[in-house]
């Protein structure tokens, strides 16, 4: 049977990258050197049985699973490269009762980044439905619509043959869940278990998204620039979504410790919750979330049962080269500060809002940044979903020089604007400010009954400055 379903797979994806090669030589006059050189004949690794180092050897050390030791992946398509990339994105996927959006997500990751992000990046999928006849025909799909990207090894497309999962029955119904759910997300953890094994050794670092998201544009870049935001941390995960497991990022190094974890409590909870015990047991306390969001959910309907999900990212933005820069400041208020919603919450990665009361005319949050700085751009949002009415009803912004000796202040501001309906946005303040700034402040110019939420402040500077 696992021979037949070779012979199998090699013939579909075989002949749709035939064809679609030999319909490129009738279309094109000119051709691209690698694809030449791939004409009239199939890529050597169109189907191979492979067995990566590193997740061989993560699966020997998870003792609890032995026939898991010696698995082979099938690599239906693309051809592993001998240099590490930047970045691998990660998906699985199976046959959903209703919808199909693997080939418009991919689209999204190949068109939304640079040829010289392509250069800096692997995706790999997972086609880890348990009929062997759908994974054939999304392969063939796949092959033929991305040969191109195949061919330059951007796209690998693979699959853990089922003999080597643990079993999916019998399970532990935690949570009172049916056992039919119960049997989806524990499988679904060993999918990613899977993944993960493989890419470990493939890139510096490994992005986790679904098979039904919208990408925004250059998001490898915006990533790097996070990735160097948080220099020095030991961070466990960053994320680039607030929705499940979508866009979360990890260094490749831990990945053999996620996999395992996966692999070991695969039948407890499903798999974002277990992510949130990672990065706690990483010793990652707060979540470490950047804004805008870079991955949009888009399907409509659940790859279990084929539900209706509409979840959508209200944060999510298309275009991620405007992510603000936040130069490094310390933060201080004039207001009382409510229980943890600290003031670096409104500035910072982490998680939350900042959360005053009983604002005043003349109350003030400041940020004073550790060197000065050409402001370029200042967003500000007040409010939030929760407490629509926690907004700043009338304030200014201000910028400053001159930083105090105790370095909580500047003795000098310009305004540079209002408040309108709780939000401030305004470009182009390099040109009223031709200098470095020191500090940014926002002031309450009439007193209001409710208290205030800062959700989030955001910061552009001068490039080069």
């Amino acid at each position: 049977m696992r021979c037949s379903l070779r012979r199998l797979l090699a013939a579909a994806l075989a002949g749709s990258v035939l064809f679609l090669l030999t319909l490129h030589g009738c279309r094109r006059q000119e051709q691209d050197p690698l694809e030449v050189e791939f004409r009239g004949s199939i890529p050597a690794l169109v189907l191979q049985m492979v067995q990566p180092e590193g997740a061989q050897r993560i699966l020997r050390d998870t003792d609890h699973f032995s026939a898991l030791h010696n698995v082979s992946y099938h690599l239906l398509a693309g051809s592993l490269s001998p240099h590490k990339k930047f970045l691998v994105v990660g998906l699985a996927s199976v046959r959903r009762p209703r919808g199909y959006y693997l080939p418009a997500t991919l689209q999204s990751l190949f068109q939304q980044s640079t040829e010289e992000e392509l250069q800096e990046m692997v995706v790999v999928v997972h086609l880890a439905d348990a009929d062997p006849t759908w994974n054939v025909r999304v392969a063939a799909d796949i092959a033929r619509r991305f040969s191109h990207h195949i061919l330059l090894g951007r796209l690998l497309l693979i699959h853990a043959p089922h003999e080597f999962y643990p079993t999916l029955e019998g399970l532990k119904r935690n949570y009172n869940d049916p056992e039919e759910r119960v049997r989806f997300r524990s499988k679904q953890n060993v999918d990613y278990a899977f993944l993960l094994a493989f890419a470990a050794n493939l890139s510096s670092y490994y992005l986790m998204i679904e098979d039904d998201v919208w990408c925004a544009k250059s998001f490898l870049t915006a990533i790097r620039k996070a990735v160097a935001s948080q220099e020095g941390s030991n961070w466990a995960t960053l994320e680039f979504s607030k929705l499940g497991y979508i866009g979360k990022l990890y260094r490749s190094s831990d990945l053999p410790r996620l996999a395992r974890f996966l692999l070991l409590f695969y039948q407890e909870m499903p798999c974002d919750w277990l992510l949130v015990h990672f990065r706690l047991l990483l010793t990652q306390k707060d979540v470490i979330r950047f804004k805008p969001s870079l991955f949009q959910h888009m399907g409509l309907y659940s790859s279990f049962q084929g539900t209706v999900n509409r979840l959508e990212d209200d944060e999510f933005e298309a275009d991620a080269l405007d992510l603000p820069d936040n130069p490094p400041a310390a933060l201080f208020t004039s207001m009382s500060v409510f229980e943890n919603y600290e003031p670096l919450k409104a500035y910072s990665t982490a998680e939350g809002y900042f959360w005053g009361k009983d604002p005043v005319a003349g109350s003030v949050f400041s940020i004073v940044f550790k060197q000065p700085a050409r402001i370029a751009r200042v967003r500000v949002r007040t409010g939030s979903e929760e407490r629509r009415g926690d907004f700043l009803r009338a304030g200014v912004l201000e910028l400053g020089r001159q930083r105090r000796p105790n370095g909580r202040d500047c003795s000098a501001y310009t305004t540079v604007g209002t408040f309108e309906k709780g939000t401030f946005e305004q470009r182009g303040l390099e040109r009223g400010m031709p200098g470095p700034v020191e500090c940014v402040r926002i002031r309450v110019t009439r007193d209001q009954s409710e208290w205030l939420i800062i959700q989030s402040i955001d910061i552009w500077t001068v490039a080069g400055s």
